[in-house]
């Protein structure tokens, strides 16, 4: 692999590891953060806020998210910094800062660590150290447990790189109440088993895309039919555990009804994709069972974070 990674480097060299200056602006260094990665990031850790003190300090309760966010978006900082070469093969990646020569590697690190530092200072300064150690913790396995290591090395890097994914909610609510509990451990849960099969099904579809770039995801190290399989496996264990904030008494009538129907989508969907296994069809359900996940989970966390934010929680369980 690492014979891969140097003829990548080689091959790009003159688009981005010899630029001696940045050409690149605000949105560019804004961009290096992902930013839609940083949206998701904060909207779960306020979900993990809310479920479990909806009445936190709103100063605390901002300072956090903000450096949640600053956190997340540094690790994808570093993630760019460290896939340029990839990133400039993949189709999806190629115009993103570094690879389309506007911002130097270097320069790119220093932002990184740079946001990584304050972030996590500022939240210990702000909140409390557990969650300031939570959240350097996070940083650290995916700039380099996930991105330097997994990625490159193990079809399972999705399965257990998405850890990192899935502990805003838990940095969250130890920074409102200086302890880890039930609550974002089951938020963990389910952000950590739905990650498989959301980015497999768009590795179905992309998956000459990640050949190309040598990366061993699923479908080009099994196969696409063991990588239907194992979407449908995960998400018959993801829709009983969507449920699980009910069972726990912090999910409310109306979590129970989107928990419901929406698991009941994405277990459609899913056998759909393990029913089809060629041509167009194939490829359309996958790109439809991805996109429908985004909308599951938004909804699940939208869901709680209605219902204990503005009031609406009832519980009918306990």
């Amino acid at each position: 692999m690492t014979s891969v990674s140097n003829s990548l480097t080689d091959n790009h060299s003159e688009t981005y590891a010899t630029a001696g200056f940045s050409q690149g602006d605000v949105s560019d260094y804004f961009a290096l953060l992902k930013p839609r990665v940083m949206f998701l990031v904060v909207f779960t850790a306020l979900v993990g806020m809310v479920v479990v003190h909806p009445n936190v300090n709103p100063i605390i309760a901002f300072a956090s998210l903000l450096m949640i966010a600053v956190g997340g978006g540094a690790s994808g900082c570093l993630n760019m910094w460290w896939d340029a070469d990839i990133d400039a093969v993949m189709v999806r990646t190629a115009k993103r800062p570094i690879p389309a020569g506007k911002i130097t590697p270097s320069e790119a690190l220093a932002f990184g660590l740079t946001l990584s530092a304050g972030s996590v200072l500022i939240l210990g300064l702000a909140s409390n150290w557990l969650a300031a150690g939570l959240l350097a913790f996070t940083i650290f396995f995916y700039a380099v447990i996930y991105s330097m290591w997994l990625k490159r090395s193990t079809p399972q890097n999705i399965v257990i790189g998405g850890a990192a994914g899935a502990l805003p909610p838990i940095v969250a609510q130890a920074a409102v109440s200086g302890h880890v509990g039930w609550e974002s451990i089951i938020l963990f849960a389910i952000i950590f088993v739905w990650t498989p099969p959301h980015f497999w099904a768009l590795a179905l579809v992309k998956s000459s895309d990640y050949q190309r770039a040598g990366i061993p995801m699923m479908p080009n190290v099994a196969g696409p039919d063991s990588t239907r399989l194992q979407i449908l496996l995960y998400t018959l264990v993801l829709v009983p555990l969507g449920l699980a904030p009910v069972a726990f008494g912090f999910g409310g009538l109306a979590y129970a009804v989107v928990g419901t129907l929406g698991g009941l989508g994405m277990l459609a969907l899913a056998i759909q994709v393990y029913r089809l296994r060629e041509g167009e069809p194939a490829m359309r359900v996958a790109q439809q069972l991805f996109g429908f996940s985004i909308l599951y989970l938004f909804l699940l966390f939208a869901t709680l974070l209605a219902e204990h934010g503005f009031g609406f929680f009832r519980p009918i369980l306990g």
